[in-house]
């Protein structure tokens, strides 16, 4: 049985001096648009979400709020742990609910989410496949044979700025 992971850092969001505080931060219209277009990307391949770990900030809870409609009603989880969280604290939270035969969307924030997707994709040597330092929006899938997070199979990379 194989189990999707999607590993997607928050769309683009406003400068930090336009928001009262970095938790509040919220999307630029750029950001809204790029998380559309990641969104109608992984429509296009025929995915659905079961389950979301999203970081509980504004940025990470608004470029969910994008994919949503396209990916189908996923249980929602945003434990604050997931804020700007490690990309071991990523990789312990994905364990935590992966099973067969169920798609994972992790929506967190940089250099975890990114570290997790670099550190997946040297697993199944599909490091050239990922962009340099993991910009906004960016959505990385993997394909994981029994849920195991060992062996993941790289499926594809979505870069909205690519």
């Amino acid at each position: 049985m194989t189990t999707t992971l999607i590993l997607m850092r928050h769309a683009k969001a406003v400068d930090r001096l336009e928001a009262e505080d970095d938790f509040q931060r919220g999307l630029t219209p750029r950001g809204r648009s790029d998380a559309g277009d990641v969104a109608d990307a992984l429509a296009e391949l025929g995915l659905t979400v079961d389950i979301a770990l999203v970081s509980p900030a504004w940025r990470t809870r608004q470029t969910f709020d994008q994919l949503v409609p396209q990916l189908g009603a996923p249980r929602l989880d945003d434990p604050m742990v997931l804020y700007h969280a490690s990309t071991d604290m990523l990789e312990r939270a994905s364990r935590e609910v992966l099973g067969p035969s169920r798609t994972l969307l992790l929506v967190g924030h940089n250099p975890g989410i990114g570290g997790f997707a670099h550190k997946l994709a040297q697993r199944c040597d599909a490091s050239r496949q990922l962009p340099m330092g993991y910009p906004t929006a960016t959505a990385c899938v993997f394909g994981l044979a029994d849920a195991d997070l060992l062996q993941p199979r790289f499926v594809t990379c979505i870069n909205p700025k690519a």
